[in-house]
């Protein structure tokens, strides 16, 4: 592996672990970045390149389990919080049921989205379409919302966000943006909606790097272990940075200016790819 090769999965790292939990979709950027520029399918094969986008995903959940390890912890019974002034308590249960939505028709649809929906030009429409729906949100979302902390969260709350997170099987699209419109949209504060989206962030993004990484096992050659290394740590170390800033910036400019930006990439990929 090239020293320029290495640099590409750096670049890519640095792409997954800076957009993976702003709503801009970070499968959207990688495939766009390396489409248009880094083309790291002409040396590792198409299902490697593809399996290489999620293998990295696996070094930004490591960095939110970093961020939330107290509330994870909790969850599954390893840490105990201080009680609660509301009484409730999210629970493991409450992150099941938002996951199953998204996780059914993840199994269900795999082989068709890796095959037909990995390019650039569905990712236009997924980041014209997200866009939409995050002004929707801010918009039409309650002025006060009464879920102002994860333990206020209801499971229909949690399951109606799933619902909502099945939109971001579309590349483009962008997970943490459909499930914090959805949020937003059913009384949830942005920044709850963004905390429990971070949460089931960890479940849903390592099952699906686990099932494409044993789908490809075979078409990842061991020379290529050094691009998949580098493209983990990046992806890690900025997606720290990326979370905690994040966290403090939703509370304040909402999800407009992000739809703002996704609109004005998809004017520009359209420029680009049909003009």
């Amino acid at each position: 592996m090239e020293l320029f090769d290495l640099l590409k999965a750096l670049i890519l790292g640095f792409v997954e672990g800076m957009t993976e939990f702003a709503p801009v979709s970070s499968t959207g950027h990688l495939i766009i970045v390396d489409d248009m520029w880094l083309k790291t399918s002409e040396f590792l094969g198409k299902p490697s390149a593809n399996s290489f986008k999620i293998f990295i995903q696996l070094g930004s959940i490591l960095a939110v389990i970093v961020v939330f390890w107290k509330r994870l912890f909790s969850l599954v019974g390893l840490y105990k919080l201080k009680d609660t002034t509301t009484g409730s308590k999210l629970k493991l249960t409450h992150v099941i049921v938002g996951l199953i939505p998204a996780g059914v028709l993840g199994v269900l649809f795999e082989d068709f989205i890796d095959e037909h929906l990995f390019r650039t030009e569905t990712v236009l429409i997924g980041l014209v379409i997200g866009a939409i729906l995050m002004i929707v949100a801010d918009k039409f979302g309650p002025k006060k919302p009464k879920t102002q902390t994860l333990d206020q969260i209801t499971y229909k709350q949690a399951f109606t966000v799933g619902l909502v997170q099945c939109l971001s099987l579309w590349p483009g699209f962008s997970r943490s943006g459909a499930t914090i419109s959805g949020g937003v949209l059913f009384g949830m504060s942005h920044r709850t909606a963004a905390d429990f989206t971070f949460i089931m962030a960890v479940p849903i993004m390592f099952g699906a790097s686990f099932l494409s990484l044993l789908k490809n096992w075979e078409d990842i050659n061991p020379s290529d272990t050094s691009f998949y290394v580098v493209g983990f740590i990046s992806a890690f170390v900025f997606a720290l940075i990326s979370i905690k800033f994040f966290l403090k910036l939703i509370e304040h400019v909402k999800l407009t200016p992000f739809a703002i930006y996704r609109l004005v990439l998809a004017a520009v990929l359209f420029v680009i790819y049909v003009l």
